[in-house]
């Protein structure tokens, strides 16, 4: 049985080394990775699962959320995303959303976002690192918590966005120790998870390399891929 496909979103500026994190979980589990990049052509061959990858904020008028000044966003991704998710979530497709991808999912879905954090969780340390320092509760009835298996999970944090409104169909499947949103899942979709830190950062810990595992394992099972290049991005 031939590996499935599974696309990756990065930004034009510097993602490569995003993508090469990626590369190297999925192809720890089985799967292979095509990088998806605004304004370049997707790959031929249909994909079977999608990973919405971290980076720049999401634009601020798609979600009706406050424009911030100084922050860098990449329009063309946004609509290319928006494109993939439209296609994607009606065919069932597994998707992974990782922290900016997280936040798509539910912009995608209807919900709204928080455009910074530390304006509303006033509380909340300002911590920023790629190390697992961040203390983050998983519901127990949840899938997440059925892939991971470790709760509390400590984990990175590189963000300062989060979910405030939950898109259609959306429930929320951990939060960290100041009550921020750091995982968002359906019920519905076979897998459709967001994770607001950088699983593909933590390779070596074996519940993020599960999660990658149940994504090429969900996407193994696929009926209807992706045909990735008919899409208007």
């Amino acid at each position: 049985m031939t590996a499935p496909l599974i696309g990756i979103t990065t930004s034009r500026r510097g993602g490569w080394r995003s993508y090469l994190m990626h590369w190297l979980a999925l192809t720890r589990v089985g799967a292979r990775a095509a990088r998806l990049v605004p304004g370049e052509a997707l790959p031929d061959e249909p994909l079977q699962g999608l990973v919405i990858g971290g980076g720049d904020d999401i634009g601020a008028e798609i979600y009706g959320g406050k424009v911030l000044p100084d922050v860098r966003i990449d329009p063309d991704r946004d609509r290319m995303e928006l494109s993939l998710l439209k296609a994607a979530l009606p065919r069932q497709l597994p998707v992974l959303g990782i922290c900016r991808g997280s936040q798509m999912i539910n912009v995608a879905l209807g919900g709204t976002l928080y455009t910074d954090i530390y304006e509303v969780y006033v509380q909340a340390p300002k911590m920023r690192t790629v190390l697992p320092k961040k203390r983050v509760a998983i519901e127990a009835d949840s899938r997440l918590d059925r892939i991971l298996r470790c709760n509390p999970c400590l984990v990175n944090a590189l963000h300062h966005q989060s979910v405030d409104k939950l898109g259609e169909g959306l429930r929320i499947a951990a939060r960290d120790e100041s009550g921020i949103v750091q995982a968002i899942e359906s019920d519905e979709a076979p897998f459709l998870i967001g994770v607001q830190w950088h699983p593909e950062l933590l390779v070596w810990k074996k519940p993020q390399q599960r999660l990658f595992a149940a994504l090429a394992q969900a996407a193994g099972r696929v009926a209807s891929p992706l045909a990735a290049k008919t899409l208007v991005t």
